[in-house]
């Protein structure tokens, strides 16, 4: 994957598509976790990658929403790209990030993105 790219294609897409694609990305990352975890609430077997998986869930939460609210104080895209993609000392962390954007991308490429009308 080449992190560059990567950066250029979200910083085209418009903000409410981006907000979209960070939509699937966190059901895809949320997906991901279930790996961290058996069927019992007492099951937890990796703890630190479940809570790495939060802190990303918490931090592109809050940027959705400056999405959507269009604040123009919220982090540069690419930013927020290299939080998620920059390679990482933990690999299974890594893993998990990159298998879900890979989903997560191949999921919105099959919809149209939203197009704006200028009136």
């Amino acid at each position: 994957m080449n992190l560059q790219s990567e950066i250029e294609y979200f910083s085209d897409v418009q903000p409410v598509d981006q907000a979209r694609l960070l939509s699937v990305f966190l059901h895809e990352l949320a997906v991901e976790a279930r790996s961290t975890y058996g069927p019992s609430v007492d099951q937890v077997h990796d703890g630190a990658r479940l809570r790495f998986v939060n802190e990303i869930v918490c931090r592109l939460a809050g940027f959705i929403e400056q999405l959507l609210a269009d604040d123009q104080t919220r982090p540069a895209d690419d930013v927020v790209l290299r939080m998620l993609l920059s390679p990482r000392a933990d690999t299974v962390a890594q893993d998990l990030v990159l298998n879900a954007y890979r989903r997560a991308i191949h999921g919105f490429d099959r919809y149209d993105a939203t197009v704006a009308m200028d009136k």
